[in-house]
């Protein structure tokens, strides 16, 4: 289980870094939406912006698909129009799964928003096990390099915000729909 929330905090920052590439500097307005019954329908985007204050909460999202979960299809990712936060959803609720061919696509999930706090010291064992598999050459320099500016992004971030854990927000789905625009 830990293997996996490593795997999953790391792609998360990979798809986050990889998006920000050649990115230039967008104006800080809002992607939040209302609906006709007057729930407010986030981007991932807008959705960190307050995230800790909606933990445990029905959220909307409404992002683009950059990546769903080959073997179980289980669990999606989003994105919001500026890309720069990915934000995983489970499949829960009336979702089986998402299927492969739903990459790319725009949906509207709702949803609960939900927290995985990352201890210091679970910060300190990923960093050690990259550390192992840089040393003993399991793994590329260059993934390894990208794990560790990972680790010490939540670690700034963790001293920045007074913090001594990293908040991972994901969204236990209940149903979506493909938004056509």
């Amino acid at each position: 289980m830990r293997q996996l929330d490593f795997i999953l905090v790391a792609f998360a920052f990979f798809a986050a870094s990889c998006n920000n590439a050649g990115q230039t500097q967008k104006s800080n307005e809002s992607k939040e939406t209302v609906t006709e019954t007057g729930a407010i329908v986030y981007d991932a985007d807008s959705l960190y912006a307050v995230a800790e204050s909606l933990i445990d909460e029905p959220v909307a999202i409404k992002g683009y698909v950059t990546h769903t979960c080959k073997h179980s299809g289980k669990r999606c990712f989003l994105t919001g129009e500026g890309q720069k936060h990915s934000i995983r959803v489970e499949a829960k609720g009336e979702i089986g799964g998402f299927n492969r061919e739903l990459e790319g696509s725009q949906l509207q999930v709702n949803g609960i928003l939900r927290e995985r706090r990352l201890t210091e010291a679970e910060i300190a064992d990923m960093e050690s096990s990259v550390n192992e598999k840089l040393t003993k050459q399991e793994a590329s320099a260059e993934t390894c390099e990208a794990e560790l500016a990972n680790i010490n992004e939540m670690k700034d971030w963790m001293k920045a915000h007074g913090k001594d854990y990293y908040s991972i927000y994901y969204i236990d789905g209940l149903n979506y729909e493909e938004v056509h625009n």
